[in-house]
């Protein structure tokens, strides 16, 4: 996990400076929370990270449920409130993500470590195989041969984690945050077996976030 040290490092301090973030809930056009490329996890390590952000004590945050844990893989556009069947760059993202995925194996990725940043908590993922950076840069390719750039604009993914909470107001007490972060620093999830690669909308339900699966291609 030493790859993680640093942002874990730098996390814990921003919290306990007072400089953690939070997010608004979505408007039209708003930079974060629209449609995105992900991978979600399932069977026991899907419930092992469920329990686990269950024992988040973050009242008023948004907490993330099962179907709402995920690796991201792209981001893609700013949030719109509705993106139809027949929407134009929706059907760019499905065959994009489709050429992207065609004869990968799926992605193993052990998920280990607990870490805080200004906006949330996360568990660290750790790729045990090229899957995950292959598709990534397939899907890039992908989509800028069809003419269409995505919001990573250049953006090098070079770190991989599964989101526990997001921070949706002020945060009141950082310390418990931490103190909660440092007790589980070291925690194995196992390894997540990815074999379906999604195109997906996030849904503010007023207490947490729903995601919206539009598209997907399966990993071989």
């Amino acid at each position: 996990m030493s790859d993680f040290a640093d942002f874990r490092a730098r996390g814990r301090a921003a919290l306990l400076a007072g400089r953690a973030t939070h997010d608004s809930p979505m408007v039209e056009g708003a930079r974060r929370w629209g449609a995105a490329a992900v991978l979600r996890p399932s069977g026991e390590v899907l419930d092992r990270l469920a329990a686990l952000a269950r024992t988040i004590e973050a009242p008023g945050h948004w907490v993330h449920e099962p179907r709402t844990l995920h690796v991201t893989l792209r981001s893609l556009e700013p949030y719109r409130d509705r993106i139809p069947a027949d929407d134009p760059l929706r059907r760019v993202y499905r065959d994009a993500l489709a050429e992207a995925a065609a004869g990968l194996e799926p992605a193993r990725v052990r998920l280990a470590g607990v870490s805080p940043h200004p906006g949330g908590v996360l568990v660290c993922g750790h790729p045990e195989d090229d899957t995950l950076v292959t598709l990534w840069k397939r899907f890039a390719h992908a989509m800028q041969s069809r003419g269409v750039r995505d919001l990573e604009h250049g953006r090098v993914r070079d770190r991989w984690y599964v989101s526990l909470v997001h921070f949706a107001k002020p945060l009141t007490d950082p310390g418990g945050i931490v103190e909660w972060c440092d007790a589980h620093a070291d925690v194995d999830m196992g390894t997540a077996e990815l074999d379906t690669a999604e195109i997906v909308q996030f849904v503010l339900t007023g207490t947490g976030i729903q995601v919206k699966a539009l598209e997907e291609a399966s990993l071989a």
